[in-house]
């Protein structure tokens, strides 16, 4: 006897398997933009490698598109198109991209704050620098992802600089704090496209830059149209970041999340040793740039200086003076620590 329920089951069976259910569409891979303030030489260092390593291992299910500094927009407007979701993802420094957050001002180079590159990523995972981070991007809609280091803060200039009185009347490309606390000494700011930094030395509108380390003076052409490196630097790393929309983010599944971390935490690495090893060799094994050094004495005043200038923006903002006092503390801790972490 056949029953309804044997008779529908072997019905089903007898269906050929391409029309038994629809087929499972394979999803689409999630594709986002990335620009990083770093032009086409220096991306080959700083981001290139970590962006194509997650595009590889990801295997199709996303894929990162990098742009250049300015390519679909100028660096100074990253943060706005990023907290418009114009573009996904971000790889710069607060204060370049001209994040409205209260953290804005200890990103890039904070004056004097960062002796070696180890004391950024010291900070941000062990002395609460990476939650105040997260927090205050969270409320303007922006994911910080990390922070890691980039190079120190020398000048590089069309002529030597062997004290502090040399610096009065220079025009010097640099970042929007570190240009603040500069023209203290005489300085005077510019600020320029990052393309257009090379032709302006060449053309005399800028003396010089304090961009970078000696590294990036070689890697991104600089150290071709300017002929003196300043020993000295006003601070020993720069605190760059990975940030993201923070809609575009929520997106992606966790997995992803968690590559897109790895790679980039690998991209930090890489940099802390070709950094450090560039600052050194490119100092003893190349020509083009000749080391002036101003006197410890005479830079004293400029370590001074810089103290007065942590507690002017401390007196800012709650926020800013809790950061400056783990600023003080961690040097503090670094002092007592003695020789290798601080050897004055």
């Amino acid at each position: 006897m056949t029953t309804r329920r044997k008779f529908l089951t072997t019905a089903a069976a007898s269906v050929p398997a391409t029309l038994a259910a629809p087929a499972v569409l394979a999803q689409a891979p999630i594709k986002w933009r990335m620009q990083t303030y770093a032009g086409p030489a220096l991306a080959v260092e700083v981001v290139d490698t970590c962006i194509r390593q997650f595009n590889e291992i990801a295997q199709g299910q996303m894929e990162i598109e990098l742009y250049y500094a300015d390519q679909l927009v100028p660096t100074g407007e990253l943060f706005r198109a990023l907290q418009k979701g114009t573009i996904d993802a971000v790889q710069s420094d607060d204060d370049s991209m001209a994040s409205p957050t209260e953290v804005t001002v200890f990103g890039g180079y904070f004056p004097l704050g960062l002796r070696y590159s180890l004391d950024v990523p010291a900070l941000f995972n062990h002395w609460g620098l990476d939650e105040i981070w997260k927090e205050e991007y969270a409320k303007v809609g922006v994911r910080h992802i990390s922070a890691g280091s980039w190079d120190p803060c020398n000048f590089a200039t069309k002529t030597p600089i062997k004290s502090l009185e040399d610096l009065k009347g220079l025009r010097v490309f640099t970042f929007p704090t570190a240009g603040r606390f500069l023209s203290r000494f005489g300085v005077v700011p510019v600020t320029l496209p990052w393309e257009d930094v090379e032709v302006a030395l060449q053309t005399g509108e800028l003396d010089g830059i304090a961009w970078s380390g000696i590294t990036e003076d070689y890697t991104s052409g600089w150290a071709n149209v300017t002929n003196y490196f300043l020993t000295n630097n006003i601070s020993g790393a720069w605190i760059g970041h990975f940030f993201a929309n923070m809609d575009r983010w929520n997106e992606v599944p966790d997995h992803l999340k968690t590559l897109m971390e790895v790679c980039f935490n690998s991209s930090h690495y890489h940099r802390q040793h070709w950094y450090w090893n560039g600052e050194a060799s490119l100092r003893v094994n190349e020509t083009k740039l000749e080391s002036t050094t101003i006197p410890d004495s005479e830079w004293q005043t400029v370590e001074d200086e810089a103290h007065k200038f942590w507690d002017e923006i401390a007196a800012e903002s709650e926020l800013k003076a809790k950061i400056v006092g783990i600023f003080k503390a961690y040097n503090e801790t670094m002092v007592k620590a003695g020789k290798p972490y601080r050897y004055s």
